[in-house]
């Protein structure tokens, strides 16, 4: 067969327009264009989703746990009122509440006089001696289950 060009075409075809049994390179370009558009457009979405929970982490909040499950929460649900709540709470410093009542709690053990580690160790010996001696129903079960072999 010739490579004769259709009667109804045009002399001089355009440069995307392939011959039969070529590859056609047009498509093969456009199609790693559209997949690297992809790759690229969906690593910004990833990036701005965890834009609050990187915020948080960078400055050691500590609602920043918080801020991650508000941030994957809105990633599922695709509802950005929680991406947005996530974003709020990871500009807010929340005072440490924390520190001071825990000193407040040592000045008044120190006050009172007690001894809060002596306290647990007595604890933990009760708690040793209540597992160590069996009660009076694990004594009545030991004696059914003995029963119950020797028949």
């Amino acid at each position: 067969m010739a490579d004769t060009i259709h009667p109804a075409a045009i002399e001089h075809l355009p440069i995307f327009v392939t011959a039969p049994g070529q590859t056609d390179w047009l498509f093969n370009v456009v199609v790693v264009l559209i997949l690297a558009m992809v790759l690229i457009i969906g690593n910004l979405y990833f990036r701005l989703h965890a834009l609050p929970e990187r915020m948080a982490h960078g400055s050691k909040k500590v609602q920043m746990e918080i801020v991650a499950v508000l941030c994957l929460i809105s990633l599922f649900t695709h509802n950005h009122l929680f991406w947005i709540a996530g974003l709020l709470l990871a500009f807010i410093d929340l005072p440490d509440f924390k520190t001071p009542m825990s000193s407040i709690a040592r000045s008044l053990e120190k006050l009172s006089g007690r001894d809060p580690a002596a306290e647990e160790q007595a604890e933990e010996k009760a708690e040793e001696q209540a597992i160590v001696q069996p009660g009076p129903e694990q004594k009545i079960d030991i004696a059914r289950v003995d029963a119950l072999s020797h028949v």
